[in-house]
């Protein structure tokens, strides 16, 4: 009951804040007052919760309040969302938190090539290192390469010191990361040696075929129309492709048109290619990320009108 209702019943206070009815808990017995609608949605959330528990998961306020969301605007179940299981690592598992991320990880098991597209913090590029990880723990791939592109957000470091990959680790720092969280830190270090995980600008891409590889580019926004076309075909056999970015976030110089932009019109119903659109709903940083998020896409929204008006007068 402690792991259901949470420490000092802080779980419980999510549920009731969440629905017009009274819950009253004495021993381990629950009981629901009110209309039937909410009634039955009280006791499906709780029946899910349980699930979740029995299956390995762990509650926590913002699992619940998800598991709320999930139950009150799609069919899907949040057991069975929150007890996928991608990787377990060093101690942990790491699941999906929403519907989309499920999806987004079904679709990587589905397909050779998926693009994964949304605002920051959403898991895209997380939950393909787990995805890869896992493909080589279970031998479905020889090697993982990362990928992304060497662009600047906004500022200009000028020259680096250093060897070419000291010049070139700040740009893919955000993948080293994410790789410790999954594999044994003293381990990486042979298994680049050995090239079996392989970090990379997109530049390095050209001319390469990869094959038995399970590939991820990064921050894709930050890829030329160019090097976008140029990075999918490089794809061989046994391989698979995960692109994530957002749109929203270029940091190409003015006049350079996303690859990751332009793709999506281009490939568009391609069978064995999916892109996975994420949301702000779907973000799992703190609660501020996803509402900074919405905030600017209702700016730019506000803007676009302006800046065709604008053009048209120049015109």
């Amino acid at each position: 009951m402690v792991s259901l209702l949470g420490s000092r019943d802080e779980l419980l206070r999510v549920i009731e804040g969440a629905f017009r009815a009274d819950i009253h808990v004495r021993g381990n017995e629950i009981t629901v007052t009110g209309s039937p609608d909410e009634s039955g949605a009280v006791v499906r959330l709780f029946e899910e919760l349980v699930e979740v528990l029995r299956n390995g998961g762990e509650l926590t306020a913002d699992a619940v309040e998800r598991s709320i969301a999930m139950l009150r605007m799609t069919s899907d179940r949040p057991a069975e969302v929150l007890s996928l299981d991608i990787l377990s690592s060093r101690g942990r598992t790491i699941r999906p938190k929403t519907v989309n991320q499920k999806r987004y990880v079904d679709a990587i098991d589905q397909h050779t090539v998926v693009f994964g597209i949304g605002p920051a913090g959403t898991g895209k590029t997380y939950l393909a290192m787990a995805k890869a990880v896992r493909a080589l723990q279970e031998k479905r791939v020889n090697r993982i390469i990362l990928t992304r592109p060497a662009v600047e957000a906004g500022e200009r470091l000028g020259f680096l010191p250093g060897t070419l990959y000291e010049k070139i680790d700040p740009y893919l720092r955000p993948l080293y990361d994410a790789l410790h969280d999954m594999v044994d830190p003293d381990s990486i270090p042979k298994l680049m040696a050995a090239g079996t995980i392989e970090v990379a600008p997109l530049a390095y891409m050209r001319g390469r075929t990869l094959n038995d590889a399970f590939i991820i580019l990064d921050e894709a926004q930050n890829s030329s129309a160019e090097q976008m076309k140029m990075f999918l075909t490089r794809l061989g056999f046994n391989s698979k492709i995960v692109v994530t970015g957002d749109v929203t976030q270029v940091d190409l110089p003015s006049g350079t048109v996303s690859g990751l932009r332009v793709v999506q019109e281009i490939l568009d119903g391609i069978p064995d290619i999916h892109f996975s659109r994420l949301t702000s709903a779907d973000v799992v940083r703190h609660k501020l990320v996803s509402e900074i998020v919405d905030a600017y896409g209702r700016y730019d929204a506000l803007q676009e009108p302006k800046q065709i008006q604008h053009r048209g007068k120049r015109r």
